[in-house]
């Protein structure tokens, strides 16, 4: 089973990838209109395979939005789309991603994705009771 993460935001969305129990960062998107956001994860959900989306979800009037748009998605594409606390999950890819050794540029440039990716590994662990 392949699942993609979604870090959602109204400028740039972050994506990650799991088959089986390890996420990795997939990509960082910056977009304009939800058209954008919506046409780029279909080509991500053909290219891929993915059978399963997960989104995660923050708190207060971000996170109604952010449900909002999963649900969309679910009735877009037809597959499964659940929903997953991602606090602190921007916090915790930064402090990996230092102790990575990544250079301040690819943080920032991938920082998105490397908080979708630690959000989907949350879900995958939670998931699997570990």
């Amino acid at each position: 089973m392949k699942i993609l993460g979604i870090d959602y935001g109204r400028k740039k969305m972050g994506f990650s990838i799991a088959t089986g129990k390890l996420a990795e960062p997939y990509q960082v998107i910056r977009i304009q209109k939800e058209e954008e956001a919506t046409a780029k994860i279909g080509e991500i959900v053909k290219e891929e395979g993915v059978d399963e989306i997960v989104v995660g979800i923050s708190e207060g009037a971000m996170g109604e939005e952010t449900r909002s748009f999963g649900k969309r998605l679910s009735g877009h594409f037809g597959i499964k789309v659940e929903f997953w606390d991602e606090t602190l999950s921007t916090q915790d890819s930064q402090t990996l991603s230092i102790e990575a050794g990544l250079s301040r540029k690819k943080r920032r440039d991938l920082e998105d994705a490397f908080a979708a990716a630690v959000m989907l590994q949350s879900y995958l662990e939670g998931r699997q009771g570990v």
